[in-house]
């Protein structure tokens, strides 16, 4: 009896000892790197099928009492995420059970205009492209925001997302930051702001974000923009206009151009245009609600980036005169 139990456990013990060497063993490959993608609601026996079929030379029996025996099976996350060589059945389980996804990463950038983010995303590696049966029209209303037009509701960030991720989620996020960002600008607005909602300062802020060469000029941009509005006077904006223009707009604006009368041509019609033009960033939207006190109602770029203000129409015509003639 007494041998007995001595072959009992010292055949446990090799059998301890060869499970350990197995889970910390690292797993074949068949290719450089393994996209193993898990759905929600997978259980352990199929995520250890999955993890073969995605291309791992593995004992799905073996990995699947691994998982049980763990027991961190009922653990395991759904999402997409990849195998590298070196991986073990030890370093696979808690990849899975700390749901260490493979992320990739879009950047949406501070003046794009929305045919540009849906350009962007359509480039992004592993996104699928759900946002592309729809209308503007109607992804605003799947983004539930029906009535307003895609144009610069979405804030400019990187975004990072699984495999396999819809546009339409990196979407919601961008959006949802866009909500957050102009909300936060608007509580701290300027009381004298001549702006009746946020709406408004998101328009605004997409104009300061187009004519801002440098960022110092900034806030003396959004004084412009304010004073005008305050006293009615016309926003007189060339980036609104070729907004307008859209893919008509050859690169080279005239002075036809100009009076081309469209929903968006600040020469031609009063107050700020029906949308915003492009996504701004932070400092745009708070411009539009915290300008530089001045009593500047002009400006005219200098040639190097930076702009030149003036208050009244002969100090403006000198400046142009100056900066843009040669005179």
């Amino acid at each position: 009896m007494r041998f007995f139990f001595a072959a009992v456990l010292a055949s446990a013990a090799a059998f301890g000892g060869a499970g350990y060497a197995w889970v910390h063993h690292p797993l074949e490959l068949t290719a450089s790197s393994v996209d193993l993608s898990i759905e929600p609601g997978t259980v352990a026996r199929e995520v250890a099928i999955g993890v073969a079929d995605a291309g791992v030379a593995v004992n799905t029996t073996l990995l699947y009492w691994w998982f049980r025996v763990s027991g961190q099976a009922r653990q395991i996350r759904a999402g997409s995420y990849e195998l590298a060589p070196g991986t073990t059945p030890a370093s696979l389980l808690q990849k899975l059970v700390r749901g260490e996804e493979t992320l990739r990463a879009v950047t949406l950038v501070e003046g794009w205009t929305f045919r540009q983010v849906q350009e962007a995303l359509r480039r992004a590696e592993q996104l699928r492209p759900d946002s592309a049966p729809y209308s503007a029209q109607g992804l605003m209303e799947k983004l539930g925001k029906p009535g307003l037009a895609p144009e610069g509701r979405f804030f400019p960030d990187t975004y990072t997302y699984a495999k396999g991720s819809s546009d339409i989620a990196v979407l919601q996020r961008a959006m949802r930051a866009m909500d957050r960002k102009l909300l936060a600008a608007w509580e701290q607005r300027n009381p004298l702001t001549p702006l009746q909602n946020p709406d408004q300062a998101l328009t605004l802020a997409s104009i300061i974000e187009k004519e801002t060469g440098v960022p110092a000029d900034r806030a003396m941009i959004a004084s412009v923009f304010n004073n005008r509005l305050r006293i009615g006077m016309r926003l007189q904006t060339d980036p609104c206009v070729i907004y307008g223009l859209g893919e008509t707009f050859d690169g080279n604006l005239r002075k036809a151009d100009l009076l081309r009368d469209t929903p968006w041509n600040t020469y031609t019609r009063n107050g700020l245009p029906p949308t915003p033009i492009a996504m701004p960033g932070k400092a745009a939207l708070w411009a539009a609600v915290q300008p530089a006190q001045s009593k500047a109602l002009y400006f005219v770029a200098r040639g190097d980036g930076s702009s030149q203000f003036s208050s009244t129409l002969e100090e403006h015509n000198k400046a142009v005169n100056k900066y843009q003639r040669g005179l």
